[in-house]
C-alpha cells in the first residue's frame, strides 16, 4: 500500500473522535431521541470531519503567563463596570446612545490570542467581536456607544491586547 494512501474508513472519517462527539451533541441537543434524530446525527458525524481536517490548524505557542492573573482580573473589572454602564445607557435616553462599528488594527498575530481578544471583547457587555480581516490584521467591533473610537481603539489594545502579546507571542 502506499504510504501517501489513507484507508477508505479514515478518508470518510478522519477524526473517529469528533464523529463520534458530534453524533451525542446532536442527540443530547434534542428533546427526544428517534430514528430520524439518529439518522441526521449520523449524517452530521459523516459530514462535519472532513471538513474539520481541512482546517489550517495553528498550534499555541505560549510566552510568559504571569501577566494572566492581571488581565483577568482587569477583565472581571471591565465586565462588572460595563455592566452598569450598558444599563446606564438601556435604561436612558436612547437618543443618546450612538451605536457603531469600528475595526481594531491588531499588533497580535498569533490566532490563538486573536480568538482570546475577541473572547473578552465579546465578553464585556457594550462590544462585540464582528469580523476578523482575511490577513488578521483588523478586527471588527461592535460598540454600543460609539462616541469616541480612538479612545475605544487605545483601550482594548492596551486593556486586552498588549497583555496577550505577552502571553501568545
Amino acid at each position: 500500500m502506499n504510504a501517501r494512501k489513507k484507508p477508505l474508513l479514515r478518508r470518510i472519517v478522519p477524526s473517529l473522535p469528533l464523529a463520534a462527539t458530534v453524533f451525542v451533541f446532536w442527540l443530547l441537543m434534542n428533546d427526544q431521541v428517534s430514528a430520524g434524530h439518529a439518522l441526521m446525527g449520523l449524517l452530521l458525524a459523516l459530514a462535519i470531519p472532513p471538513f474539520a481536517a481541512r482546517l489550517d490548524r495553528e498550534f499555541a505557542r505560549i510566552g510568559r503567563i504571569s501577566g494572566i492573573p492581571r488581565m483577568l482580573l482587569v477583565l472581571l473589572l471591565d465586565v462588572v463596570r460595563s455592566n452598569i454602564t450598558v444599563a446606564r445607557q438601556v435604561l436612558g435616553r436612547e437618543e443618546e446612545i450612538t451605536p457603531g462599528f469600528i475595526w481594531v488594527p491588531l499588533d497580535i498575530g498569533n490566532i490563538h490570542g486573536i480568538a482570546a481578544l475577541t473572547s473578552m471583547i465579546t465578553l464585556t457587555p457594550g462590544t462585540v467581536s464582528a469580523s476578523l480581516s482575511e490577513d488578521r490584521r483588523y478586527l471588527l467591533v461592535h460598540v454600543l456607544n460609539l462616541k469616541d473610537p480612538e479612545t475605544v481603539i487605545q483601550e482594548i489594545k492596551t486593556r486586552y491586547e498588549a497583555p496577550l502579546m505577552e502571553i501568545f507571542p
